[in-house]
């Protein structure tokens, strides 16, 4: 496959388009996809793109703060569930892309489920990190599945994020109550405290502190722990045996938007091969969702995992957020090691 550089993708962006009016996008990538995607649309179509970067959590609270009076047109990325938060609120337009049928099924399935007020733009399957260095120097072999995350030699070794403030820990919860049933997955959430070091506001932080050595072993996104091995540390990956979920990153047009019309063609080109390419040029590796873009062979493999039906429109759901989340607060958080 052709390298992506970023200097190549901003110098074939034209610098001479005429002025497009603008857009107003809440991003909940990494900041340089962010800035890539802004400065390329920009040059290429003269739209002014003002944006602003937030992590899920937070982009839903946003919207749900300017109801009344909306000032976002779109919302790019982040976890699929707080997405479907907002098509079940009303916070987003129901609008259904000409492309759709390029997508692959998850995709497709998250327009379907929102009703088609969102739609998948990226799946990124959750596993574990692990800092090979720190390992071999303690003599611990790596984790390989969830059950492996509650033996004595990890006490203290491993970091998830926050299920309050990150959708990466919701999605944690959430595959695990569907793998082993509710009133398990808590017992062994329970478990998993006590070896816990850090619960750490952000998603892909664990995976930092592993990839630094400042843990042993994260609970992450699996293309966040290759971003940080591409970077040269010590770092590799791997999905649980028993089985794993997927968050499907999302996009979603904001209803009532200041720029609903350029919010729509944002939205089409952010879809297409190449506005599906930017991932990759930041050293991001999520699977994106249009199936006609060439897949780099350092992105997750969906058919080399043990993947669960994810049941992204009932985990989605915010009644059903906010009641495991509540949960996970008083019975593992608030809980003493």
């Amino acid at each position: 496959m052709k390298k992506l550089s970023i200097a190549a993708l901003l110098a074939s962006a034209s610098l001479g388009a005429a002025a497009q009016g603008q857009i107003n996008v809440i991003c909940s990538v990494q900041a340089e996809w962010c800035n890539l995607m802004s400065t390329v649309y920009a040059r290429t179509t003269g739209v002014k793109v003002n944006m602003t970067a937030k992590g899920s959590g937070e982009a839903l609270a946003q919207l749900n703060a300017e109801k009344a009076n909306p000032k976002t047109d779109i919302w790019f990325g982040g976890t699929g569930d707080p997405h479907l938060q907002a098509a079940e609120q009303g916070l987003t337009l129901e609008y259904k892309s000409a492309q759709l049928a390029q997508l692959y099924p998850w995709a497709q399935k998250q327009a379907v489920d929102s009703k088609y007020r969102t739609v998948g733009v990226y799946l990124g399957p959750l596993g574990f990190g692990y800092n090979t260095e720190l390992l071999a120097k303690k003599k611990v072999a790596p984790p390989k599945s969830w059950a492996d995350l509650l033996k004595p030699e990890f006490k203290g070794e491993v970091q998830m994020a926050n299920a309050a403030s990150s959708g990466t820990s919701y999605t944690v919860i959430a595959t695990l109550v569907q793998l082993m049933g509710e009133d398990k997955a808590f017992d062994y959430l329970r478990a998993l405290h006590k070896n816990v070091s850090t619960y750490t506001r952000s998603g892909v932080a664990p995976a930092k502190a592993a990839a630094r050595g400042e843990t042993g072993v994260s609970i992450s996104f699996v293309h966040d722990v290759t971003t940080e091995a591409v970077q040269g540390f010590p770092v590799a990956s791997v999905t649980p045996a028993e089985g794993t979920g997927a968050e499907v990153g999302s996009m979603s047009i904001v209803k009532n938007g200041p720029n609903t019309e350029s919010a729509k063609k944002f939205y089409e080109w952010a879809l297409t091969p190449g506005g599906q390419q930017f991932g990759l040029a930041a050293k991001q590796f999520q699977l994106p969702s249009n199936s006609k873009v060439p897949v780099d062979p350092r992105m997750s493999n969906p058919a080399k995992m043990k993947l669960i039906d994810y049941d992204y429109a009932k985990y989605g759901a915010s009644t059903e957020r906010r009641r495991l989340i509540a949960k996970w607060e008083k019975e593992v958080l608030n809980q003493s090691r």
